[in-house]
């Protein structure tokens, strides 16, 4: 059925009616000429042909979006293809994403609605496969960017036609007295006008029609017959302003009576989507309940436009995708642009709009989301863990590509695998470009963790000493490398490097940087007559030279905090914070042993203690160190101490920092890790 009616929707030119149809909505949403001219060039072959590609290379505007029409008809096609509609959802991301320029939306809209209004004359299979299109793709999609212009009605044609029997029960269940709902619709907005106009309140007074798709929905949201739903009748009021939204409000509860559980303040309280109104229903004229809507004309506006989209709370969808929420942002911005402002969003495109994500296709057409960058090799650990440890190559729109090759969205992947799990230690390089999901690295670092410690040593070895021979480094001394990689011996830095925590390419470049400091020449030399300048003490006390001094271990200061001195007996001057609670207490009792203390030249480094409180993950400690090491300070000395049933651990770790301001940098960056509750300066 989909496969007969997906020819329908391309190819042959729209008949007169369909494109004219197909222009009126693009003027009832404000669309451009451009658009314009692209929806009548897509519709009319024969004379994209007689303008020529000269005349499109002038126009780059149409021709992008022609060239987005294109495209889309790539995923009618996929579409079509399938069976049960289950990948829907997929479809219409990878729609916005291979659709470059978003003014190609409307007009496919624009088309499908006015093509659905004319299917009655085409065959059943025809028919239904353009009314399935819509249901799946473009009515959700249009709903997504709050058209509710179109979205209602290709919702309601969508129904009549992949559900007659229901459509025309609920139709004659509404058109059983049609004159009469007509007449009461009447009767209530002269009422209703007249109140507001009593009390001095300029508005504007419609009826709303309830479309049938949607009182079908609510019937089954909320299993009730249809006698039971309140907003069968209903009226919006349109004021200038938010207080005369309110006053309006007290109007139609002085007038009728409200019933309590039906009234909701989306002005106060906005929805998320920034969608504003008041709701309230009533008791109106012959004890009919009644809905009514109020809201500014600015509101009204934007809720027709799609600027306050309702597809969150309507659609209940568990959980947002960012890439897709800033494209469909950028669409409204787009729709509500004043005329000729268009061309600077489309050039905001590509600067503000990056995708972050890419939709590539199964073999089956299921559609996949991978992030910017991904290569084949991250489609096959998307698809399963042992895909992509078996995996051995790749074919990219049926041809054969390295495992390197960057996907692009619209993609067709499929993936040759090998009947035994052998991943390759170089797919963990950034370098080589294998990997670009830290998801899929993590599985084969996962892999490679299984291994014992002897072929993790060994391959660590032959990956390393193939990189020194490169280097012309084969016998160098690997002290540098273990010292700036923090490894206790060349063992662990081999393992290090067989894990993928640490590239050969980075030991070799740690060596050659060493070798080249030990060959720098030597500094100019101090001529001899000159003798060398005194070396600094660490503190200066005033008044007093030649005395021992000593940092305090109780609050172990470091340059640049205040510091104060006490004279100890026999240990010289202790420098103590100010606020040390064991230098108060000391100097409470006997103040004459305070001396004033101020740093001197730093020399060296300075310990401190650091307590932290974390969820006891993987790699915390792997973490904390490492960020430790960037930092350039020292880990002296560890201890942890796991909490009982809580899954928290305590770590005490003694570092050797430079200075305070590197402690306090350290201490924020530390705070910010995965998993860390709380980092601070333990005393």
């Amino acid at each position: 059925m989909l496969e007969a009616g997906a020819t329908a929707f391309e190819g042959a030119p729209d008949p007169p009616r369909i494109l004219a149809d197909t222009l009126d909505a693009l003027a009832r949403l404000g669309a451009d000429g451009e658009v314009a001219a692209a929806a009548v060039l897509h519709a009319l072959p024969a004379l994209r042909e007689r303008l020529g590609e000269r005349v499109l290379r002038e126009h780059p505007g149409v021709a992008a979006l022609l060239e987005g029409q294109r495209a889309a008809a790539q995923v009618w096609q996929l579409h079509a293809a399938q069976r049960d509609g289950g990948n829907s959802e997929g479809l219409r991301r990878l729609l916005l994403a291979i659709v470059r320029d978003l003014r190609v939306v409307p007009i496919l809209l624009a088309r499908h609605l006015a093509r659905l209004r004319a299917a009655g004359a085409l065959p059943e299979p025809q028919r239904r496969a353009l009314a399935q299109l819509a249901r799946d793709i473009l009515a959700p999609l249009a709903n997504r960017l709050g058209i509710w212009q179109l979205k209602w009605e290709l919702e309601d044609l969508a129904f009549r036609h992949l559900e007659p029997d229901t459509y025309q029960r609920i139709a004659r269940l509404l058109d059983e007295k049609r004159a009469d709902r007509e007449r009461y619709i009447e009767q209530v907005k002269r009422v209703l006008r007249e109140a507001l106009a009593a009390h001095g309140l300029r508005a504007e007074v419609a009826g709303r029609p309830k479309h049938i798709y949607s009182i079908w929905k609510k019937m089954q949201k909320k299993d009730v017959p249809i006698g039971e739903l309140y907003d069968l009748r209903a009226v919006r009021v349109l004021v200038d302003d938010v207080p005369a939204c309110y006053a309006a409000l007290g109007v139609v509860h002085a007038t009728w009576t409200p019933i309590p559980s039906e009234f909701d303040d989306y002005i106060a309280r906005p929805k998320r989507n920034d969608y504003r109104s008041l709701h309230t229903a009533v008791i109106g004229p012959e004890g009919k309940t009644l809905e009514v809507q109020i809201r500014t004309h600015e509101m009204h506006r934007q809720a027709e436009l799609g600027v306050a989209a309702h597809w969150k709370y309507k659609e209940g969808k568990g959980g947002a995708d960012p890439a897709l929420e800033k494209r469909i942002a950028w669409m409204r911005q787009l729709l509500e642009a004043p005329p000729g402002e268009e061309g600077g969003l489309l050039r905001e495109l590509d600067s503000e709009l990056a995708e972050d994500r890419v939709y590539v296709l199964t073999p089956k057409g299921e559609v996949l989301d991978l992030p910017q960058g991904a290569t084949p090799l991250d489609f096959a650990y998307h698809v399963h863990t042992e895909v992509g440890h078996r995996c051995r190559g790749a074919k990219v729109n049926d041809r054969i590509v390295p495992l390197n090759h960057v996907l692009r969205s619209g993609d067709r992947v499929e993936i040759l695998t090998g009947k035994v799990a052998e991943p390759r230690r170089d797919w963990l390089l950034p370098a080589n470009g294998f990997l670009a999901s830290a998801r899929s690295r993590e599985k084969v670092r996962n892999w490679f963790h299984r291994l014992d410690r002897a072929r993790n040593l060994q391959a660590g070895r032959e990956l390393l000493e193939r990189e020194l021979k490169r280097l012309g480094l084969a016998h160098a001394d690997l002290a540098p490398a273990r010292e700036k990689f923090h490894a206790a011996s060349d063992e662990d830095l081999m393992v290090m490097i067989a894990l993928g925590d640490v590239g050969p390419h980075q030991v070799g470049r740690a060596l050659l940087e060493h070798e080249r400091a030990q060959q720098a020449p030597p500094a100019e030399a101090v001529p001899a007559r000159r003798a060398p300048p005194p070396k600094q003490a660490r503190f200066t006390v005033e008044g007093v030279g030649n005395l021992l001094v000593q940092i305090a271990r109780c609050c172990q200061p470091l340059p640049g905090e205040a510091i104060v001195g006490y004279l100890t007996r026999g240990r010289g001057v202790s420098v103590h914070r100010p606020d040390c609670a064991a230098f108060l207490r000391l100097s409470a009792a006997q103040p004459q042993r305070v001396l004033p203390v101020e740093w001197g030249a730093a020399g060296g480094g300075h310990e401190a203690d650091v307590a932290l409180v974390a969820l006891d993950r993987k790699w915390l400690l792997k973490d904390l160190t490492n960020l430790i090491a960037q930092e350039g300070a020292h880990v002296a000395a560890i201890n942890s101490a796991a909490e009982r049933d809580s899954g928290r651990v305590h770590l005490r770790l003694r570092l050797r920092v430079k200075d305070f301001g590197q402690l306090s940098s350290l201490l924020g960056k530390l705070a910010a890790l995965p998993g860390v509750e709380s980092a601070r300066r333990a005393t």
